[in-house]
């Protein structure tokens, strides 16, 4: 493996992906990790036919599938689209009528709003703001109070990781009584452990790596998924799994089962 730090930068991403493919000559990339680097990269992993398997969640990394720029994009975690359906869901059946949005300023943001205010109209919640945030922001005052003063129901915040413990501190120091939930790019215990007491209660769907445990025996990825929460507790500690391990965990899964069958065919 040969590990390079895009430190969240488009450009950084762009850069490492072309010299993986040039001077390391590398057979596929996992990664980037987020959505604005994994389309960034697009025109590079194209150019060259290299088979990219991204860590970031956006279903436009991948759609839509006869674009030519994404022939070689693949991804492991689940799409936005598929999450929005079921946050949207969640909503409806806890009787939510309104809804306000705040998510990043970049491409994931704009991903996340797109997929939610169309699953928002057909389960017929009515939006009634519409806010950004970028992830090195220290504020984001102004923006929920826009969206406070519309008194949703409802709030969702679309970002990833730590930053997207900001606008949850703020609603909860605003007074802000509503349901608040996130998406499932906070599944990690660092946005629990810097969000604390403020992001109790928060609503966010996962992928099932992170409930391996509380699954159904019935469950088509149970086991596989409680044989890698072993593999990584053991290697890292008690309730160490986030749902990024597991897309990580996924990708090397998909590239074995990819490997394999590339050399029954006689692929060098």
């Amino acid at each position: 493996y040969i590990v390079l730090d895009d430190a969240t930068d488009p450009a950084a991403a762009v850069r490492n992906v072309r010299k993986l493919i040039a001077e390391d000559k590398v057979d596929v990339i996992v990664g980037p990790n987020i959505t604005p680097n994994a389309i960034a990269a697009l025109d590079a992993i194209a150019e060259s036919g290299t088979p990219m398997v991204a860590l970031a969640a956006s279903a436009s990394i991948i759609e839509p599938p006869g674009d030519a720029r994404r022939r070689w994009a693949f991804k492991m975690p689940q799409n936005d689209a598929l999450m929005a359906t079921i946050l949207t869901e969640h909503m409806t059946n806890q009787g939510v009528k309104t809804v306000g949005f705040i998510g990043f300023n970049d491409a994931y943001g704009e991903s996340w709003w797109r997929e939610f205010s169309k699953m928002a109209e057909i389960r017929r919640l009515r939006v009634v703001g519409n806010e950004r945030f970028g992830r090195t922001d220290t504020s984001v005052t102004g923006q929920i109070l826009k969206l406070m003063s519309a008194n949703p129901d409802a709030i969702l915040i679309a970002g990833s990781g730590t930053p997207a413990v900001l606008p949850q501190k703020t609603l909860g120091e605003r007074g802000y009584k509503g349901r608040i939930y996130q998406t499932h790019g906070i599944a990690s215990w660092d946005f629990l452990r810097v969000g604390g007491k403020d992001v109790e209660g928060t609503l966010f769907p996962t992928g099932p790596v992170v409930v391996a445990r509380q699954l159904p025996d019935s469950h088509p990825v149970k086991k596989v998924a409680l044989d890698f929460v072993a593999r990584y507790e053991a290697k890292y500690g008690p309730d160490t799994v986030t749902q990024f391990a597991g897309d990580a965990w996924g990708a090397w899964l998909l590239l074995d089962d990819a490997s394999r069958r590339a050399l029954k065919s006689g692929a060098q």
